[in-house]
């Protein structure tokens, strides 16, 4: 259990204010409440699995270089993806509204690859090679959903009364910087 509480708290702080919160508020616009939930629930289950056992089995820093470039570009491409922006026939939409699947694969992947090599990521390694595995793993995980279902209610407080077009360059700038920084502490 102490190594649950201390995961929790540690990557609920670790979360604040971090790209996957600004991500869960952006879906958050877009997509139903729980469809973005379930879709980091997964994601984060999946990348703390990954860390706990990099953590337990190495116990030293995991080398991101190669992992942050592949995010930072495909972030990149996000921006871009989101900027040129997508136009919904009627049918469409109402097909959109009906399945959220798509949307679930979508928020499922954006936030597995944003966790890759992130800073929750090498805490949960860090915290796994100090205690053990399973209550990192469980602690890790609530701590971030929980962070993160907090900005999924600022998201859907403040979708409500901000313009798609505002929503739309908001969330490419986002991708933007986050794939340029990624680049960034890559390289150097």
């Amino acid at each position: 259990m102490e190594a649950f509480w201390i995961s929790l708290g540690v990557i609920f702080v670790a979360e604040l204010g971090d790209k996957s919160q600004l991500m869960a508020m952006t879906f958050a616009t877009r997509f139903k409440t729980w469809t973005v939930l379930l879709g980091i629930t997964i994601a984060t289950t999946v990348v703390h699995l990954l860390s706990v056992a990099v953590g337990g089995l190495i116990g030293d820093a995991l080398p991101t270089t190669a992992i942050s470039v592949v995010a930072g570009l495909a972030f990149l491409g996000f921006a871009l993806w989101t900027l040129r922006g997508d136009e919904l026939t009627e049918e469409e939409s109402k097909k959109a509204q009906r399945t959220t699947r798509n949307a679930l694969i979508a928020v499922t992947v954006a936030f597995f690859l944003s966790e890759l090599g992130d800073k929750t990521m090498l805490a949960t390694i860090t915290l796994a090679t100090q205690h053990g595995w399973v209550g990192t793993w469980l602690g890790s995980t609530v701590g971030m959903v929980a962070a993160d279902a907090l900005a999924i209610v600022v998201g859907r407080l403040l979708g409500k009364h901000l313009p798609e077009k505002v929503i739309r360059y908001g969330a490419a700038a986002a991708f933007a910087l986050f794939g340029v920084v990624l680049l960034v502490e890559a390289l150097l």
